[in-house]
């Protein structure tokens, strides 16, 4: 599980995918791909997440998770189709547990000290910190960061190119997730190019960002 989690926190981006299709999802996953950043996190906001997981999982050079994952019974659906990493919008014992059973990491999202100390109490050392704007942003995750100094955090909602930097230049902040770099207008249009360049745009501000200060801890 640690081997996935380093993965992720080499890319230090997780980009959130919407999938109406498989194909959809595959062609969102190639795309990021071409613009060197071989990361997806297929939610379970759409009937077609399996298919598109299971397809992107195939193709065999992309890390694909399960994001939007809330039971037991989506765990065994995600690691099913092939999901390697699980994302949830919140924390829950029960799902923390089937992740366990299955050797498949879980990022639960938490925003309080109490749902950090649930995840903890399971083993879990990275959460979604989300939603993260709406939660008090990034003062919010520093107060956090100070009681729980192993804890490494994924902020998601509301982070996009203008607030980038400054989220991962939080040391306990081990990679960022988001929809930013995937533009709308250029997945309805299947312009692949376009979505490769925006990949590339936010691995390139990422590359910068490590430069300019030390990249976050590793995960545990």
């Amino acid at each position: 599980m640690v081997a996935v989690l380093d993965q992720i926190a080499r890319h230090r981006l997780v980009p959130v995918v919407v999938a109406d299709t498989a194909d959809e999802g595959l062609f969102i996953a190639a795309a990021l791909a071409e613009g060197g950043l071989p990361v997806a996190e297929i939610t379970f906001r759409t009937p077609a997440a399996p298919a598109a997981i299971e397809a992107i999982a195939e193709r065999g050079d992309v890390l694909v998770g399960a994001g939007t994952v809330v039971s037991p019974a989506q765990v065994d659906t995600a690691v099913a189709a092939g999901a390697r990493f699980l994302v949830s919008p919140g924390f829950h014992p029960a799902v923390a547990d089937r992740a366990a059973d299955l050797g498949v990491p879980l990022i639960p999202g938490a925003v309080s000290a109490s749902e950090i100390m649930g995840a903890l109490a399971a083993g879990i050392t990275t959460v979604k910190f989300f939603p993260a704007e709406t939660s008090g942003g990034l003062p919010a995750l520093r107060a956090l960061a100070g009681p729980f100094g192993d804890l490494r955090f994924v902020p998601t909602g509301g982070i996009d190119a203008t607030n980038l930097d400054a989220y991962l230049a939080h040391p306990q902040v081990t990679a960022v997730g988001g929809s930013w770099m995937l533009p709308r207008t250029a997945v309805r249009a299947r312009d692949a190019a376009a979505i490769a360049r925006a990949a590339s745009d936010a691995v390139a501000r990422v590359d910068a960002s490590s430069q300019a200060a030390p990249a976050g801890l590793p995960n545990g």
